[in-house]
């Protein structure tokens, strides 16, 4: 595991952006396609704004990019709170990437079929062993959740299924999302983490005594891949 720490959260966004282009170009060098796994919330908005400017938006080969998202709220993709729709306004709408390329949850469907539906596609690009993607970019809340594995929820345990539809009770909604067993075996999995609210979940997560029950940020741990953390001075207060 590597942690990166910079001043604030625009140079955090700025290295990233850097970092995440350059192994795309790296990794093309050698396969055909990139296939990385999004995340949602406000964090990867500035991100994903200079990936869809220049100088960024033109050193990445869109075509053999194919993109998908690591969870999703079980609301239509005109929802502000769709993860995906944020990404195409910041990113997506931005860059000469193939529609057929970008595989969003389709949250018309029931959340149980959304699920099925989704691990049924991952299934045409990952098979049951060995590396799925190039890339998994994720956050952490406050809370230490990561993607849509909440703490004290069932799903952060599971061991089987690569994809989970599930009621949130505290959000009063249901949600769709990658599980652990599927994202750790990813090339490269990032966190995208700033500001002091985080600051005490990052101590636990990475230096606490292990309870993924309470931070399930800690249930993420590539097998063969590589762990990093970018995080802003005020997220790493504490470590």
């Amino acid at each position: 595991m590597e942690v990166h720490v910079y001043k604030t959260p625009s140079e955090v966004s700025q290295e990233l952006a850097e970092w995440i282009t350059n192994h795309i170009e790296e990794t093309l060098k050698t396969k055909n396609i990139y296939t990385w796994c999004l995340t949602g919330g406000n964090s990867p908005k500035e991100l994903y704004t200079l990936l869809g400017s220049a100088p960024y938006r033109d050193r990445i080969d869109w075509g053999k990019l194919h993109l998908f998202w690591g969870d999703e709220r079980a609301v239509p993709f005109a929802d502000d709170r769709n993860n995906a729709k944020m990404t195409f306004a910041t990113l997506i709408d931005k860059v000469p990437i193939p529609r057929i390329n970008v595989h969003v949850m389709n949250t018309e469907l029931v959340p149980e079929k959304a699920a099925e539906a989704y691990a049924t596609l991952l299934h045409r690009f990952f098979t049951a062993e060995g590396q799925t993607f190039d890339l998994v970019l994720s956050g952490m809340g406050e809370d230490g959740h990561t993607l849509s594995l909440f703490p004290g929820q069932p799903v952060i345990h599971e061991t089987a299924a690569w994809v989970k539809a599930y009621y949130l009770e505290p959000q009063k909604m249901y949600r769709i999302t990658l599980t652990a067993p599927l994202v750790n075996r990813a090339a490269r999995v990032v966190f995208l983490t700033f500001g002091p609210g985080k600051a005490h979940a990052l101590k636990e997560v990475l230096q606490g005594d292990r309870n993924p029950d309470k931070y399930p940020s800690q249930i993420i741990q590539p097998l063969n891949g590589e762990l990093h953390w970018f995080v802003d001075e005020a997220a790493a207060a504490e470590l």
